[in-house]
């Protein structure tokens, strides 16, 4: 019987170098020893099944759900997504950071699994995070102005609900114009009101950051989910709310952090791109940039998962993101098209998600 190393083990099974060092210091691979500080591995040894989706209990319910709708929301990839937590979460890795929060799919599922000792999220989308932050500050205000409104919207025909909307997203503009986005009750009302109830749930600005969504044809939508936002301002009450670049997020991140990045995904083609939910665009520059991060928080041992769209999906031959991540593990998973004003166009397609373990 030979040995092989562990970067040999990695090529041989398809995972990362530092997957196959974590299974070895678990004692999940028999035969394998330490030497000096490399492992060594029987060269017959078979990859071990990854206990990481056998430990997530089936029969465990999320306490708490986005309260918004969400362009590439990842209620839809959570099984897919918790096979990547990292086995030890919520035991030796007790913190967690998600610098692209949006709906907060993942971040809900952390908190309502996992006890976790600090909680980091930001967005540069500032109502965003000025409603997480009221709905963690001031919940009751919150309910009894969302209470309002939908009391005053469910029983309008269409006609006095397509005025209403328009009223109240050029009260909503107006706020992001002249209000205070980061204390600001009334304005996290209207941000929910109007995800509630326009066109898919889609948050859009233009080039003046204006919201730009028109009204949609939901006939009873829930504008105030009271129980639900009771139960995410507990849930908040300990994390750390950034308005912010994600890179702000280095000084809360060390080697005991579980990083989850869902950024703007890159465009799979001209129509496809719904990432202007701020005025800032997220190019291939940017995606490189990111990139960039990613290996900086590698380096400090940071758990880290990165989502984006598959170019596979329209071109073959499009190799960006194999590049740009060659030495993390990419993993390629079902998801369908939720958004998308061609409802031909919806099915099933690749989305990535990139692991550096």
């Amino acid at each position: 019987m030979g040995l092989m190393a562990a970067r040999e083990a990695a090529e041989k099974w398809g995972i990362s170098q530092r997957r196959v060092a974590i299974l070895c210091g678990d004692g999940r691979i028999p035969g394998a020893e330490r030497v000096g500080n490399m492992w060594v591995i029987p060269d017959n040894a078979e990859k071990p099944l990854d206990g990481r989706s056998m430990r997530y209990p089936k029969e465990k319910v999320a306490l708490v759900k986005p309260f918004v709708k969400w362009a590439g929301g990842k209620g839809q990839l959570l099984v897919d997504i918790r096979k990547t937590y990292p086995s030890e979460l919520g035991k030796s890795i007790k913190k967690y950071a998600e610098p692209f929060v949006g709906g907060g799919a993942v971040l809900f599922d952390v908190l309502s699994n996992y006890d976790m000792d600090a909680v980091y999220i930001s967005d540069i989308n500032a109502e965003l995070m000025n409603t997480y932050r009221m709905i963690r500050d001031d919940v009751d205000g919150l309910i009894n102005l969302l209470s309002a409104l939908q009391t005053e919207y469910l029983p309008m025909d269409d006609e006095a609900r397509k005025i209403y909307y328009y009223e109240k997203r050029d009260r909503y503009n107006e706020l992001k114009v002249n209000g205070d986005s980061a204390i600001n009750l009334e304005s996290a009302a209207l941000f929910i009101f109007l995800n509630r109830t326009c066109f898919n749930g889609l948050y859009r600005v233009n080039r003046k950051s204006l919201f730009n969504v028109p009204i949609g044809s939901y006939k009873k939508p829930t504008i105030c989910d009271t129980d639900n936002l009771i139960a995410i301002s507990n849930a908040l009450k300990k994390v750390t709310i950034v308005c912010g670049d994600y890179r702000e997020s280095r000084s809360f991140i060390d080697k005991d952090t579980f990083v989850y990045f869902d950024p703007p995904y890159r465009p799979l083609n001209a129509t496809s791109s719904f990432t202007s939910y701020t005025e800032y665009e997220f190019d291939d520059t940017a995606q490189r940039e990111l990139a960039e991060y990613v290996q900086e928080l590698d380096k400090v041992g940071a758990y880290v998962v990165v989502s984006n769209s598959d170019p596979k999906n329209v071109n073959s031959d499009d190799n960006f993101f194999d590049d740009l991540y060659a030495s993390q593990q990419i993993n390629r998973v079902s998801a369908s098209r939720m958004i998308n004003s061609n409802a031909g166009s919806r099915g099933k397609i690749s989305e990535l998600l990139i692991c550096n373990y």
